[in-house]
């Protein structure tokens, strides 16, 4: 693509890269100039134009980035998307439903380092989303970038783009009281707002004694899709009530404790199946914390390893919560 200050007779065809105002009218820029244009301009006075014009085996921004989203979604449907129209060299893809987005970074990174003016951002990965939320943008820079160039970032960038829907379609928090007059009706009120924004419905309440026993009969007695623990007094080991609970049960306990905070203090396994998870107390309040990412994933079925919870320290330090009992500066 050449790009700079034209003749009007040399800019036929070309992409005018400025707008221009004149006596009695206005030419955008991105207009495709046509002979018309070229005669109005000229009948003004004006003789030189600033303009982008294409070159053998270059492709227009808008065919471009459109090209390229599909690349990005082949399977719009079956990966919960929606692209929007190609426009200024931009299509928008938003999610068509509920739930978290995943996003291959390797081939996000890779196609962003092809071209300078071939470029795609993303939410972070993983993030939560609902219907009709954005959650990447194509954008091409330029107004025409080379074929060659546009066909490696379709290529590195193949099916990098889907939402991971909600798979739980219910939920049960259990609550254990360590007889300090606290009804659990905090703990169940915030959780339900949680669930609510994942469109899951969350059982009854249940509030049961600070024991291993009680606590282990009441997961057993539950048929919810996603098992929660909140309990009275903080988990502080992995062999403390809750996680011996899950034992007991016949589940098993995958991991505890996580570098972010709010959120230490969090645990997760399974039992028959279904995941379970020990919610740290900063769960009671609705500001975020790292048990939101853990529970959010679950709750569409993406798998949770000790892997992926170590690698949740770098932007773990979230905003403090000021319910804590004991904040971090105190």
């Amino acid at each position: 693509m050449k790009f700079g200050s034209v003749a009007i007779a040399q800019a036929n065809g070309a992409v005018l890269a400025h707008s221009i105002t004149y006596s009695g009218g206005r030419l955008r820029k991105g207009r495709q100039l046509d002979k018309a244009d070229l005669e109005e301009l000229a009948a003004h006075g004006i003789t030189d134009v600033v303009v982008a014009q294409l070159e053998p085996g270059d492709i227009g921004e808008d065919a471009a980035a459109e090209q390229l989203a599909q690349s990005l979604v082949p399977d719009a449907e079956r990966a919960g998307l929606r692209l929007g129209k190609a426009s200024t060299g931009r299509v928008n893809i938003y999610a068509k439903d509920v739930g978290v987005v995943e996003v291959l970074s390797d081939r996000i990174h890779a196609l962003n380092a092809l071209h300078p003016m071939i470029t795609v951002a993303t939410v972070p990965e993983w993030q939560r989303t609902a219907p009709r939320n954005m959650v990447a943008t194509v954008k091409i820079i330029s107004y025409a970038v080379p074929q060659a160039a546009l066909e490696a970032a379709c290529l590195a960038g193949q099916s990098a783009l889907r939402l991971r829907r909600v798979a739980c379609k219910s939920a049960a928090l259990i609550q254990t009281s360590v007889g300090d007059g606290d009804t659990g009706e905090k703990g169940h009120k915030v959780t339900a707002e949680r669930l609510d924004r994942m469109s899951v419905a969350l059982a009854p309440s249940h509030v049961v004694a600070h024991d291993i026993t009680p606590l282990s009969e009441a997961l057993l007695q539950s048929d919810a899709d996603i098992l929660l623990i909140l309990t009275g007094s903080a988990t502080s080991d992995a062999q403390d009530v809750a996680p011996e609970a899950l034992r007991q049960a016949g589940g098993e306990v995958t991991h505890f404790g996580m570098p972010v905070d709010p959120g230490n203090l969090l645990f997760f396994g399974h039992l028959r199946g279904r995941p379970v998870i020990g919610l740290p107390g900063c769960a009671k309040s609705p500001a975020m914390n790292g048990a939101d990412w853990v529970l959010e994933r679950l709750l569409c079925a993406v798998p949770v390893t000790p892997r992926d919870i170590a690698g949740m320290g770098v932007g773990g330090l979230l905003k403090e919560i000021p319910q804590r009992g004991r904040l971090r500066d105190a």
